[in-house]
């Protein structure tokens, strides 16, 4: 390798090297309960709102007490679902999240759709991401950022599989840890995700229950997680 080549693949490994470990967790939003009501009592999705953020709020704790209590959390939120949730129970869901965001000393970043889920998590410093979660519902092929809250049983705003290859994988620190806590996704997207970044992402084989976050339980999967 010619000395200059050699002096910018040094460069480059000592910017990443400065970069501030950072911990992002992406929280998808709820159902709708209109729409849920209509289903029988099993089958029915996010009659509590926060399951999620719940469940995002306990991996921040593991964070902090793995990597220390300054450890820096990026907190990236499909706001739309919370903003309609929100309107349907007459409650300011998107102004407790940012409450519960500066009391968790997390960094919040709202989002809208998965273009500006990419856009925000492409603008993270050069191998900085060193862990990686993901609440929210899920299919084998994409993460749900919303389901059933505009149309009942479906979704209108995901990041499929196939939009993978957008995201840097110049932004993932070599010992990345990334892990969703969606359903099915180890059954396809998992695979997908190592193809187009290059590090694993561990998923649920089989459905994953939030049943107990309120009761400060991380979700189970009912299969096996995989990776």
């Amino acid at each position: 390798m010619p000395r200059t080549a050699r002096l910018i693949a040094f460069a480059f490994f000592l910017l990443a090297s400065l970069s501030p470990a950072e911990h992002i967790i992406v929280t998808g939003g709820p159902a709708m309960r209109k729409w849920e009501n209509l289903r029988v009592p099993d089958d029915q999705h996010d009659r509590w709102w926060a399951n999620f953020v719940r469940a995002s709020t306990l991996r921040m704790a593991e964070i902090r007490k793995a990597y220390g209590a300054d450890a820096s959390i990026v907190w990236m939120i499909y706001q739309p679902s919370y903003q309609a949730r929100g309107r349907e129970d007459g409650q300011p869901y998107t102004t407790w999240l940012s409450q519960v965001a500066a009391k968790n000393r997390a960094t919040l970043v709202w989002f809208n759709g998965s273009g500006s889920f990419i856009q925000q998590l492409n603008s993270r410093p050069r191998g900085s991401v060193e862990t990686f979660d993901f609440f929210g519902h899920s299919n084998r092929f994409c993460f749900l950022f919303d389901y059933s809250n505009e149309i009942m049983g479906a979704s209108k705003a995901w990041l499929h599989e196939k939009d993978l290859p957008r995201i840097k994988s110049s932004i993932f620190s070599r010992t990345a840890y990334c892990k969703s806590w969606g359903c099915h996704t180890g059954e396809s997207m998992s695979a997908a995700w190592k193809s187009a970044t290059g590090v694993a992402l561990e998923g649920a084989r089989g459905p994953t229950s939030y049943s107990d976050v309120g009761q400060g339980t991380m979700p189970v999967v009912h299969g096996g997680w995989v990776r």
